[in-house]
């Protein structure tokens, strides 16, 4: 009797445990993990293909002043964005997190990021890379000084922007009282190629005048500026913009301010605002010798205005 309740019991238990087996479909073989050992000796797949690229980069470090130098830095293109700035964070990320220089907005929009690029001013951001060529040379802006690697000292070239007074200056209320000051899109069009200016400095560091009369000359950029206030229909401070300026040191002839500039953020032209500040500040000059004239000798200043509509 109890022998054939067991063989009953170890019946049942067959049946179940055959009917209970998950199909071969569904087996997952559980692979134990390789010994440090036997993974040692597992080949590396083979590495995607590279193109490597070497960036020589300006470095000083004032806590350790001795001979600024370029230092060679070598990536793979293929594991880095399409711009300077994505090289230069690559590097810095890395390789070499000592590597100083400014950046912010990554659009072209900041200005922080400007330096020199392969002999030419521009904005890190902005500049591809230049794949076609194996070494790429990054300076800081010339003729600035520098605070470490490819940071510049920005205080005379912001300084000499605070000095053209970059604000709307009025001598009379606004016409409608808590309004603002309306202007057509004639007068609107004449800022145009000035107020985008974003003052990375790219155009006064490479113009030669800045170079040497960094402290008396304002530079392509601040004058830029100046106009954009001078031309602006709204300012009523024209004359006192144009006699603040009325210095051969602060405004002289701007030469190769739009040149050697790479990736301008907005097509901007400095030296054109530089000659039309300088027309604008002679005819000034013009009006006010031709004012004494005529006071002097009892005549009518309509009568001299075309004189000084022929200087134009």
């Amino acid at each position: 009797m109890a022998s054939s309740l067991i063989r009953r019991a170890v019946n049942v238990t067959s049946r179940v445990s055959s009917s209970t087996v998950a199909p071969a479909s569904r087996l997952v073989t559980v692979k134990p993990y390789a010994s440090e050992t036997e993974a040692q000796k597992v080949e590396p797949k083979a590495a995607a293909g590279t193109n490597m690229k070497t960036f020589q980069i300006y470095r000083w470090n004032p806590d350790n002043p001795s001979k600024p130098e370029l230092q060679d830095y070598k990536i793979n293109l293929k594991e880095c964005g399409p711009m300077v700035l994505d090289a230069l964070i690559k590097i810095k990320n890395e390789i070499d997190p000592s590597l100083t220089f400014r950046r912010s907005c990554r659009e072209g929009i900041c200005g922080s990021c400007a330096m020199n690029i392969n002999g030419c001013n521009g904005l890190a951001c902005l500049t591809k890379i230049d794949s076609s060529s194996p070494e790429t040379t990054i300076t800081p802006l010339p003729h600035m000084f520098v605070i470490k690697d490819l940071v510049v000292d920005m205080t005379n070239f912001y300084n000499q922007y605070k000095s053209i007074e970059p604000w709307l200056k009025r001598k009379s209320p606004p016409p409608t009282a808590g309004k603002e000051i309306l202007q057509s899109k004639k007068d609107r069009a004449k800022l145009d190629g000035m107020y985008e200016c974003i003052l990375c400095a790219c155009c006064s560091t490479s113009c030669p005048s800045y170079w040497w009369n960094p402290e008396s000359y304002l530079g392509p950029a601040a004058l830029l500026h100046a106009n954009r206030w001078i031309s602006d229909s709204r300012d009523e401070y024209t004359k006192e913009r144009l006699d603040a300026i009325n210095d051969e040191f602060k405004l002289t002839n701007v030469v190769h301010a739009s040149n050697r500039l790479l990736v301008p953020s907005e097509p901007l032209e400095p030296s054109k605002s530089v000659s039309i500040v300088s027309v604008k500040r002679t005819d000034v000059q013009a009006s006010n010798r031709i004012s004494v004239l005529t006071e002097a000798e009892g005549l009518q200043p309509s009568m001299y205005v075309t004189i000084t509509g022929d200087h134009h």
